[in-house]
């Protein structure tokens, strides 16, 4: 008697192992989102989670309303994947991190070429950095300009004025001294705070931070935002590969690249919502100016080691593919 149960423990095993591939252990992805499971991004990854199950991943997701700690958390392997800034994600994969460049995506049309290319299956293997892969970015909208006085409408008015930057990302000091203006530290929690209490003059948001971050305060009756895209903000999914299916980081990045309309629809709306008094307008006579500043940046970002060149060459051919005449596309230094 106890031989056979023995053997039927035996064959209880083997039928175990041969079954447990089937039942895969859920992935869990941490989530970072200011309004936590409240948000918008947080709600965008519910969907993805449904399209995910096709692709062989049961994923469970965990709210973050710290960024910091959803990146920390991610790294000691207490989550499979995180969703975070591409300023953040920079750090697990700097070819796919370079897309948040200044200045190197001029508009959501361009935007919407770059999220295809990131899905194009010739790019995969530039997709996966050491034990990491980014399985998609996506778009949240322009970072902008936002000024505490409106007076200051050009660069050369910015130098000797605070502009917040976060300083774990040492390219935006950088940036900062190169226009004469004064960095001060801040971080994705306390940046809106020194704007709306006077103690910087400037920062760089998207408009998605414009309500729930309360900038319109830091604004007040002088304030502006200078509608003039300086870079175009992602939100990356950063997995680690080994724990999905073969093959899951493509299947999420094409799927990606199918939403990229419907998160246009959102940026556009909140776009909306800002009080028209606030938006400033660039003159075209401007931009040129500008253009030509974002682009010694971005070069001389390259060149300290901050933005991939293979991702800064794609970008400058995304944008001279769309606009042929422009005064870089004749120039080779970039």
């Amino acid at each position: 008697m106890k031989h056979h149960s023995a053997h039927r423990g035996w064959l209880g095993a083997l039928a175990f192992a041969l079954l447990s591939p089937l039942v895969a252990q859920a992935q869990l992805i941490c989530v970072w989102d200011p309004l936590g499971a409240q948000g918008d991004g947080y709600n965008t990854m519910k969907d993805y989670v449904l399209a995910a199950k096709n692709w062989g991943a049961a994923i469970e997701l965990k709210a973050y309303t710290d960024e910091r700690v959803a990146t920390e958390d991610f790294k000691a392997g207490q989550c499979d994947g995180v969703l975070i800034t591409g300023l953040r994600a920079r750090q697990f994969n700097q070819f796919v991190g370079s897309i948040d460049s200044v200045g190197s995506i001029p508009s959501y049309t361009h935007m919407r070429d770059v999220i295809d290319l990131l899905a194009n299956p010739k790019l995969a293997r530039n997709m996966i950095s050491g034990s990491y892969e980014i399985a998609g970015a996506v778009p949240i909208g322009a970072g902008y300009v936002f000024v505490n006085d409106r007076s200051i409408n050009e660069l050369s008015k910015a130098a000797g004025k605070k502009v917040a930057v976060f300083d774990w990302d040492k390219s935006q000091a950088e940036m900062v001294k190169m226009i004469g203006a004064q960095p001060v530290s801040a971080d994705i929690t306390t940046f809106a705070g020194k704007f709306n209490n006077n103690q910087v003059d400037i920062i760089v948001a998207p408009i998605f931070a414009y309500k729930p971050m309360e900038l319109y305060k830091g604004l007040g009756t002088k304030g502006a935002i200078a509608r003039f895209p300086v870079i175009q903000i992602t939100f990356q999914l950063v997995i680690k590969p080994e724990a999905f299916p073969a093959g899951f980081g493509q299947k999420s990045r094409e799927y990606i690249a199918t939403q990229v309309p419907r998160f246009f629809g959102l940026i556009r709306n909140t776009e909306r919502e800002v009080d028209p008094k606030h938006w400033m307008h660039v003159p075209l006579s401007d931009r040129g100016g500008y253009e030509k500043i974002m682009r010694e940046l971005r070069i001389h970002l390259t060149k300290a080691g901050f933005y991939d060149p293979r991702m800064m060459t794609l970008l400058k051919r995304i944008r001279c593919k769309r606009e042929p005449d422009q005064a870089e596309c004749a120039l080779t230094d970039e």
